[in-house]
Order: structure tokens, then C-alpha cells, then sequence
């Protein structure tokens, strides 16, 4: 099986204009492109240019809103809203989503089960479209420090908690080479609930021939177990962009 590739347009390819980095991603035979922020782009343009390049939009993120804090659902839960409406717009089938970091002084049991209660009400929202809002771990040893959830076990134990078809894991490579390890045998065990892969090389955060991750063979890994969705390349390059993304495309996985 063929991976779908998807190029994080915010890392990579930072310093140009949407039409450009469109060209780019195209130029170099990825079929797909995802950035953060929706709310700071216009809409009507990725639209467009996605069109004019045959470009999916593979995945964007939700309002930064913490789930851990229950004071804050409601705000949570509204950009979510407001993000489903973006994702139809924009064709995306994916909703990347932050979980907040930690809140000093209270009990981490407690705040995981503020977690689980706001991704059911999440998914209550997501019922009858075709989204995933999928939870991202994140390092808290390089990039992340204070952020709650960083190891995927624990992201997988709530996603089949939370028991829905809309409720998902944002398995990124990159931090979870730095926070776990074991990379291959955790995606293998967990497939499932993984509705979006982000990739990076280690250390540094560059391109994905730099570093100690064996990329070629964790792709073939994802490959095998007849994943459909896509691995967004997030990185911030040091050489050329188009070169970064040509590498990897011809490993043709």
C-alpha cells in the first residue's frame, strides 16, 4: 500500500505565499497539504488554490483550548463547532486538537477525566459528519514543556474510552521518538485510533533523512497495516524545501 503524504505548509515552507507553497507541494508529487490556524488564512483562497494544484487539504487544527480544564469546555467545544464548519468548507477530514498543559496543583486523575468528558461531548458534535478530531501528544522534554498528555498509551486508553468512531490519536513520530520510543510496535498495537501521523527527523526537527529515525521502515510499518490516511511532513528544514519532500517521495512507500 502507497502512503498518502501531506506537507504542514506552516514548517516546511513558512516563507512563501500560499500559491507558491501550493506549487511547491505539487511540484514535488505530494498529493496533499495541512496547516495550523484556519481562522488565519482565507478560506475561499486555500480553496482555490488547492483546486488549481489538485491538492486535498489533509488536516488543520481546532481552536487552543484546553480540554483538561472544565472551565473552559464551553469555549473548547464552540471552536470545535466553528471548525467542523471549516473542515467541510476546506474538504478536510481531520481536526488536529491540543489537550492544554497541566494545571499545577491539581490532581492528574482529575484532569484526565476532564479530558475524556470533553472529547465525548466533542464527539456528540462531530456525530454525522465524516471528521475526526484527533488528539495530539506532544514531547514535553524538547518543545512542549508543561503540555498534559505526551505519551500516545495514554491518548490511545482515552480515545477507546471515549468509544467513538469520530475520536482519534495525532500520532507525531518526532515526539514520540523523544518522549517513548518502541515506535514501530506502538503504531503496529494501535492503528486503529490513529487518524493522522505528523513526521520529523530527531533531533532537531529537520528534514526526515536527518537524524537517528529509520523513516523508511516506519513508513513500511504504517503501510502494512493498511493505513488510509495521511502522514504529514512537519519540519522545519534546513536545505532546500523541494529537495526535503523529493527525498521522501522517492522512497516510494
Amino acid at each position: 500500500m502507497t502512503l498518502r503524504l501531506s506537507v504542514c505548509i506552516d514548517a516546511v515552507l513558512a516563507k512563501l505565499p500560499l500559491p507558491d507553497a501550493c506549487a511547491l507541494v505539487a511540484s514535488a508529487g505530494i498529493p496533499a497539504i495541512e496547516f495550523w490556524k484556519w481562522w488565519e488564512r482565507d478560506l475561499d483562497e486555500v480553496h482555490r488554490m488547492c483546486a488549481a494544484h489538485d491538492l486535498q487539504v489533509a488536516a488543520t487544527c481546532t481552536k487552543f483550548v484546553s480540554l483538561v480544564d472544565p472551565s473552559v469546555r464551553k469555549d473548547y467545544l464552540q471552536g470545535l463547532r466553528e471548525s467542523l464548519v471549516a473542515a467541510r468548507q476546506l474538504g478536510c477530514h481531520v481536526l488536529i486538537s491540543q489537550v492544554g498543559d497541566a494545571i499545577p496543583g491539581v490532581d492528574r486523575a482529575v484532569q484526565r477525566q476532564s479530558l475524556v468528558e470533553g472529547l465525548r461531548e466533542a464527539a456528540k458534535i462531530l456525530e454525522g459528519s465524516d471528521v475526526r478530531l484527533a488528539i495530539e501528544p506532544l514531547n514535553v522534554l524538547v518543545d512542549h514543556p508543561g503540555y498534559f498528555l505526551v505519551a500516545s498509551d495514554e491518548a490511545f486508553d482515552m480515545v477507546r474510552e471515549v468509544d467513538s468512531p469520530h475520536i482519534a490519536v495525532t500520532y507525531d513520530i518526532y515526539h514520540q521518538q523523544i518522549s517513548e520510543g518502541h515506535l514501530i510496535h506502538r503504531i503496529e498495537q494501535n492503528i486503529d485510533c490513529i487518524a493522522h501521523f505528523h513526521a520529523a527527523g530527531n533531533p532537531g526537527r529537520h528534514e526526515l533523512t536527518r537524524g537517528e529515525i529509520n523513516y523508511p521502515e516506519v513508513f513500511r510499518a504504517i503501510a502494512g497495516k493498511n493505513y488510509n490516511g495521511f502522514v504529514g511532513l512537519e519540519y522545519w528544514p534546513v536545505d532546500e524545501p523541494l529537495q526535503g519532500l523529493q527525498d521522501v517521495v522517492q522512497w516510494h512507500l
